[in-house]
């Protein structure tokens, strides 16, 4: 007899409120994870491809970038466009925690493409050793970045900058290997950029910890290639104005 009182006492319309947004829910996250999983893919593709750069001299990088570009990051650039329709419908911060580390690896690609000598265009030729900013990376996804004066989508400064720490263990790894393949004057051009990254991140007030510690890592790919230009030098390999910059 309680029982029947205390379902009466409660409006069915909340239940089936309830019930109306726990199914939206699921529906949202399958979407999403369908999403992101085809990102994913693309993501991986890149990847894979770009590994290639460790066994490639730089003087033949070009072909294996425009595969890159054409194989991995133009499927990227569809489905991060396909991402940001489907999240137009609802609050940016409530679910982008599901798709953030794929489009900091995006970024991550296309910096490292663009970095490699890929992704020119009209305006602005491709150029070895060139550092995409966030506005590019925006304009190469067809998305915005760093929004401040609305809800919607968009590439976020602390993505950009955590893509930047996972290029450069990337290029740590290429210096050493450049000097395998005889490309000297490559382990010189990234030891140079590595350090002067390094110390312009030291120039930001990081409040966010994930961010603040992967930066404060990037002093051990510094310190890497350090050595292998020291080893260098000691080997009279380089000259020692290359050696010191």
């Amino acid at each position: 007899m309680a029982s029947d009182n205390t379902s009466s006492s409660i409006d069915p319309s909340i239940i089936t409120y309830l019930k109306a947004h726990g199914e939206e829910e699921i529906e949202v996250g399958d979407k999403l994870h369908q999403i992101t999983a085809a990102l994913n893919r693309h993501i991986s593709t890149c990847q894979g491809l770009l590994s290639r750069i460790h066994s490639t001299p730089s003087s033949k990088l070009a072909p294996l970038l425009k595969q890159v570009e054409d194989d991995g990051i133009k499927p990227e650039i569809d489905v991060v466009g396909e991402l940001a329709q489907f999240t137009s419908n609802f609050p940016y911060y409530k679910y982008n925690g599901r798709w953030t580390r794929a489009i900091q690896n995006v970024v991550a690609t296309i910096l490292l493409t663009g970095w490699l000598g890929g992704l020119g265009t009209e305006s602005r030729a491709a150029e070895l050793g060139r550092l995409l900013t966030i506005e590019e990376v925006g304009q190469i996804l067809k998305v915005p970045v760093n929004l401040k004066d609305r809800d919607a989508f968009h590439v976020t400064v602390e993505e950009y900058i955590l893509a930047l720490t996972d290029i450069t263990e990337e290029l740590s790894r290429l210096a050493m290997n450049s000097v395998t393949m005889g490309d000297i004057d490559l382990t010189v051009l990234i030891s140079g950029f590595i350090k002067d990254l390094f110390a312009g991140f030291q120039l930001l007030n990081l409040k966010n910890d994930i961010v603040r510690k992967r930066v404060d890592a990037v002093k051990y790919h510094v310190k890497k290639v350090e050595d292998v230009i020291y080893d260098l030098s000691l080997r009279n390999l380089i000259p020692k104005q290359d050696a010191s910059s």
